[in-house]
């Protein structure tokens, strides 16, 4: 594993935001969603997420989740992914994702 600084990971913008919309992604080539996400002062962003295993459409509403978002924007087929969705693979290297233990204001910043 490659060793980075503390200034390396100071600009990797890990930010909290909420799940407000969440659509089928039939054009994808694994099983994705697609949702639409509230970041607060940050605006709302799109992304795309390879979760269908181990989540609902209606279950993600309203869900906190973990994004980076200073990415730049990255062409995923016909969509354009504005930030990039964090979790972690399970046992079958199914996506878990990355959330917050306590609800917290949508943009705050992983410290």
């Amino acid at each position: 594993m490659e060793e980075i600084t503390w200034n390396d990971f100071e600009k990797v913008e890990l930010r909290v935001g909420t799940i407000i919309e969440a659509f089928e992604y039939p054009e994808a080539r694994k099983p994705a969603y697609k949702v639409k996400v509230d970041f607060g002062e940050l605006g709302i962003k799109m992304s795309s997420a390879q979760i269908t295993k181990h989540y609902t459409l209606e279950e993600l509403i309203g869900r906190q989740i973990i994004g980076v978002v200073n990415f730049p924007k990255k062409q995923i087929g016909k969509f354009m992914s504005e930030f990039l969705v964090t979790g972690l693979a399970d046992e079958n290297g199914d996506i878990v994702l990355s959330t917050v233990e306590r609800k917290v204001p949508n943009g705050s910043k992983l410290i």
